[in-house]
């Protein structure tokens, strides 16, 4: 929100026209206001629909050794890697020390489903 005052003409004088806006002043400012709100962008979440075509591209995680059920996730068997069909690798920590809740053989792709 945006309080401003306006005057016809500075000229006319009164209490608050030294810092009036004349027509043409505020007519600058709603242009300028609108041309930063729309610099602002929308915020999404998710890939962009260009993005899809190269998520297999990414890096994610995959179990690197075959795991039985029960089993703590560490550092030798789970890897960052290409493709991306698993999680995200910003989840590499927090899965360290995490059970496995089934039998996986080493290159499956980690999912939530798979945690205990």
């Amino acid at each position: 929100m945006i309080e401003k005052h306006f005057t016809l003409s500075r000229k006319d004088g009164g209490v608050d026209a030294a810092f009036s806006m004349e027509p043409d002043e505020f007519s600058l400012l709603v242009s300028e206001s609108t041309q930063a709100w729309q610099a602002l962008g929308r915020v999404t979440y998710g890939p962009t629909e260009k993005e899809k075509l190269s998520l297999k591209f990414r890096r994610s995680l995959y179990v690197a050794k075959d795991m039985k059920a029960g089993e703590v996730f560490t550092k030798d068997n789970i890897r960052v890697v290409r493709p991306g069909f698993g999680l995200p690798p910003k989840f590499y920590d927090y899965l360290l020390g995490k059970k496995v809740r089934k039998n996986v053989k080493m290159g499956t792709p980690l999912s939530w489903e798979l945690l205990e």
